[in-house]
């Protein structure tokens, strides 16, 4: 299964859903009070599939000390929505977090950051792939409270389009009340250019397989954090 959506695992507690159901079977840890408990190794929650309408993540950490992976490979086929909640309450607890999405047709995703504690770490990159005639928005806030110093946010926003039919709008925003480590928030889309694609038809691609790879790079290039 991990080869079919090309999920990288590690050592770890996994809470896995497969098109935004929960499978048991393919998890070490039950859905009820995960995030509250501080385990030997970190803990990653994985979503992979198809987006079937909707799916909606809450991510209510509680536990001290403890380190949170998130993993979200998604394509969605029809009109479809995608909320991702995480609150962050474990003080030197951090999640940090890779989301990828290929669109085929209207999305809408949610992403909502929350800091509650004090040396706190929310670290998400999300990724849009939009196809043709497909139209994508992803709004997301970061948010860290009163009296929570010492916190890492980062939240970044990137899209690419296989055609230019396909529209992407990012919606970024922060709300911050204590002074961070740092509080980043980005949104850009990527783009080749001229001699990047001139590079790879004098490699001998074709039109169609200079798109592929540039596609592949974007996908790939998930090492920021």
């Amino acid at each position: 299964m991990w080869n079919k959506f090309n999920i990288k695992t590690f050592p770890s507690e996994t809470l896995v859903y497969v098109d935004g159901v929960f499978r048991s079977d393919l998890s070490t840890l039950s859905e009820t009070e995960i995030f509250s408990k501080k385990y030997d190794l970190p803990v990653h929650i994985i979503c992979v599939g198809k987006i079937e309408r909707e799916i909606t993540l809450n991510i209510n950490i509680t536990a001290e000390n403890q380190s949170f992976f998130l993993t979200v490979d998604l394509e969605n086929n029809f009109p479809g929505f995608l909320n991702i909640f995480i609150k962050n309450a474990g003080e030197n607890s951090e999640l940090r977090g890779h989301i990828m999405v290929k669109n085929y047709s209207d999305f809408a995703g949610k992403i909502i950051a929350e800091h509650t504690a004090p040396d706190t770490g929310i670290l998400i990159q999300t990724k849009i792939i939009g196809h043709k005639n497909s139209y994508s928005r992803m709004s997301a806030v970061a948010i860290i409270n009163k009296n929570c110093p010492n916190t890492k946010s980062d939240i970044r926003l990137a899209g690419h389009t296989t055609d230019n039919s396909a529209k992407i709008k990012f919606n970024p925003a922060q709300r911050i009340r204590s002074v961070p480590d740092f509080a980043e928030h980005s949104a850009y889309m990527m783009h080749a250019t001229g001699p990047q694609e001139n590079y790879l038809r004098t490699a001998g691609l074709s039109g169609a397989e200079v798109k592929e790879s540039i596609t592949e790079a974007f996908t790939k290039d998930f090492n920021l954090f």
